[in-house]
């Protein structure tokens, strides 16, 4: 009869124990509630706290260069106020931003980060998808970097369809911030082979992130921060949380 009582209990505690430890932690820009979004101090910080994933987004700058901020202008974070696509990488590198440091390269962040954490890059500027793909293939055919290591996430819709066109292998994750975009965003999802979307957690449901799943789709929902927050989040069944503080999510 006691083993008939505890059984359950066991079986329920292993449960909850293994949903909880398949929640993906993907550190937002970094570990941005502990160091400036998007430099390499705040990408140091993901990877002390041993986040999973890491997002980050990037411009292309006037020389073609891949630059990783997350605005269009520098004013936010810097005393200037370029806009980023319309300058070069010399001159990005001469700006200092608020924290002492400078803008880096998306080669700088990808050669800081170790084998067992991905990347997802998040393709924030127009005409982003081929150069990303182009330094992606360069990271895989020449440092033998697996192509799981990376996902491309956008809200530039047509950036990721242009990145499927370029490259049917790396993961595409769809960023979604209206719950009135979801159904369109389920048909693109079909028609680029995506991996994952990654929605505004404000609106997401249970019922919500049934049909995401139905459609074979993971649900990484961004920026959830609080306790409370990152609890109701993991009660919806979602399979990775984006998060300024990942030491939050699975403590």
């Amino acid at each position: 009869m006691f083993r008939n009582i505890l059984l359950p209990i066991i079986i329920t505690l292993f449960v909850f124990c293994t949903s909880n430890n398949d929640i993906q932690v993907i550190g937002h820009r970094g570990a941005m509630g502990h160091a400036l979004e998007n430099t390499l101090e705040s990408v140091k910080k993901a990877i002390a706290l041993k986040a999973d994933g890491i997002e980050i987004d990037v411009f292309k700058t006037k020389s073609g260069d891949l630059v990783v901020y997350h605005d269009s202008i520098l004013s936010r974070l810097s005393n200037s106020n370029a806009f980023i696509e319309e300058i070069s990488l010399d001159s990005i590198k001469k700006i200092q931003l608020i924290n002492g440091s400078s803008i880096p390269t998306l080669n700088e962040v990808i050669d800081l980060i170790p084998d067992d954490i991905f990347l997802n890059i998040e393709l924030k500027g127009k005409n982003t998808a081929y150069k990303t793909n182009e330094t992606i293939l360069q990271y895989i055919n020449q440092k033998n970097l697996k192509i799981d290591k990376f996902i491309i996430s956008s809200f530039r819709w047509d950036e990721l369809e242009k990145f499927r066109s370029l490259n049917d292998k790396v993961k595409i994750a769809i960023l979604v911030d209206s719950f009135h975009k979801i159904q369109s965003s389920l048909i693109l999802s079909q028609k680029i082979n995506a991996y994952a979307l990654n929605p505004n957690n404000k609106f997401l449901s249970k019922e919500i992130v049934q049909k995401i799943k139905s459609k074979n789709l993971l649900v990484f929902p961004y920026t959830v921060n609080t306790k409370d927050s990152i609890e109701i989040m993991k009660s919806l069944g979602i399979d990775g949380i984006i998060t300024d503080y990942p030491e939050r999510v699975n403590n």
